[in-house]
């Protein structure tokens, strides 16, 4: 059976968004994950931020599995050349197909959804049920506005300051893949 490399899972948007620095960011972050020898896991969709990081992920060689639920083959044309495509019902089988087969998180710039898939992590984390890192990569100051919301949800008594220690806010790529070796090397290490 081959070795399953170290697994990276992105989470982002289905658009492009508004400043360009956000699709250079994850093409960046597709070709470094290939230079890692990571395997890229996300949406499998072809649009948006997530074409830009699977197309940069294989174009540099890498290796991608891409989970996309049924009804949204169409919508966010599910990337088929990947490595692994898997489709499942529904969102949130999506969600846990993506988590069960990664070793780190990360979240780029992207939309409700992309905010649905970071909070459901970051909740399991906070309930214990994984250590597995949550980082968002900070590309020009886009999740700016929710540190202010977890720094406003804290200090509402809504949950502990230890809260924002299960996520590291990374201004830019060079720096998350520095995070993501230390992270993954560690994990690497525990399962030895």
């Amino acid at each position: 059976m081959p070795l399953i490399p170290a697994s990276v899972c992105v989470f982002c948007g289905s658009r492009p968004g508004a400043r360009p620095a956000y699709a250079a960011a994850a093409r960046d972050l597709g070709a470094r994950i290939a230079a890692e020898g990571w395997r890229l896991v996300y949406g499998a969709g072809d649009v948006g931020l997530m074409g830009e990081v699977a197309r940069a992920t294989q174009s540099a060689g890498g290796a991608t599995f891409g989970v996309i639920p049924e009804h949204l083959l169409n919508r966010e044309v599910g990337k088929r050349d990947l490595s692994t495509f898997v489709v499942t019902e529904n969102m949130h089988e999506r969600k846990k197909v993506m988590y069960m087969n990664s070793d780190a998180i990360v979240v780029l710039p992207g939309g409700a959804g992309s905010l649905d898939e970071f909070f459901e992590v970051l909740t399991w984390r906070q309930l214990g049920l994984h250590a597995k890192p949550v980082l968002l990569l900070d590309t020009e100051g886009y999740w700016q506005p929710l540190e202010g919301l977890m720094d406003h949800v804290i200090a509402e008594g809504f949950a502990d300051a230890s809260l924002k220690d299960y996520v590291g806010l990374i201004p830019d790529v060079d720096s998350l893949v520095e995070a993501l070796r230390t992270a993954l090397s560690r994990a690497t290490v525990a399962t030895e």
